[in-house]
């Protein structure tokens, strides 16, 4: 589920200094480059740190591959992008924050390795787990049953589809389905499964004798929330605790629609990966011993918590 990171380390500097980023996934072909009208800081990462006291715990760091025990290393591609999620509250030359950055970081201390994170464009990721690029990605991938064809998944957090408005405009109240869009233009991110929903699902309109909705998306997120501001979109779609999130900020003024389409949200491997039992052990260590509650609480997704982590569940219908 959504937000990349931008291209370009400069470039999403200047985002970030201008917007709190969005929702979940957005790197693809679209309008670029936001505007200052719709301006404000990006927010401070908490100070609490319940990584920290995180130990490793060696009846699941033996479920690694011995390859992986020698090396001590995993590389990591994170889309970095998005409060509460992934982002970068001082700037892209300093580290990030956000709940997948303290899920990672915690999994690797019980597993006792080094996460080599690089940051990638959301839609680059899971291409390139196949092509051994890296060993594991992360980046809000909602578990979807055309993704299961050619990923692995561990689950972390139930999130979903979601969609919000310019805040004050009443002609939508909740979208519970998708004909209630029909005539409007809906903002999302390429790559995304909103994108992917939308697109699907256009003829429900022409089907219940309505004007079809018209689905924009673009290369930044910023620019998505820019649209909104402008009326150039009517409706953005995106992940519910991203839009959640944005909404609380007053300066992004947009109101949250509620819940549309839930999803699981996983790391990413390839098919196959000998990696995921390791893992999935791990966030059940973390959720067991009560430092998966404590990320959450501190990101404020605790609505989102799961119970167990699973490889590979299917997709919620």
């Amino acid at each position: 589920m959504k937000l990349p990171v931008l291209r370009g380390r400069k470039r999403g500097a200047a985002v970030l200094a201008l917007l709190p980023l969005l929702a979940l996934t957005a790197c693809g072909s679209g309008d670029t480059g936001p505007t200052a009208a719709v301006g404000a800081q990006a927010s401070p990462a908490p100070t609490d740190d319940p990584v920290a006291s995180v130990r490793k715990v060696d009846s699941v760091a033996a479920l690694l591959p011995a390859n992986v025990r020698r090396s001590g290393t995993l590389r990591i591609g994170s889309s970095i992008g998005f409060p509460p999620g992934a982002y970068y509250p001082n700037g892209p030359d300093k580290a990030p924050a956000g709940q997948d950055i303290d899920l990672a970081d915690a999994v690797a201390k019980v597993l006792g390795v080094r996460l080599q994170r690089q940051d990638a464009s959301f839609e680059t990721i899971l291409p390139a787990l196949g092509s051994g690029k890296y060993d594991v990605g992360t980046g809000n991938f909602g578990v979807t049953t055309e993704r299961l064809r050619t990923i692995d998944f561990v689950t972390y957090i139930n999130d979903g589809q979601g969609f919000a408005v310019k805040k004050g405009d009443t002609s939508i109240e909740k979208v519970t389905d998708l004909t209630q869009l029909c005539g409007l233009t809906v903002g999302t991110g390429a790559g995304t499964t909103f994108e992917t929903t939308l697109t699907a699902q256009k003829g429900v309109c022409a089907e219940a004798g309505k004007k079809p909705y018209e689905v924009k998306v673009y290369s930044e997120n910023a620019a998505t929330l820019t649209a909104l501001q402008q009326g150039r979109i009517d409706v953005i779609m995106s992940t519910i605790n991203g839009l959640r999130y944005q909404a609380s900020q007053p300066a992004s003024q947009t109101a949250f629609l509620g819940e549309y389409h839930r999803l699981d949200v996983g790391f990413a491997f390839k098919k196959g990966s000998p990696l995921t039992e390791a893992f999935r052990a791990a966030v059940n260590e973390l959720i067991k011993d009560g430092t998966y509650a404590r990320i959450l609480e501190k990101w404020g997704t605790s609505a989102s918590a799961i119970e167990t982590s699973r490889i590979n569940p299917p997709e919620h219908t």
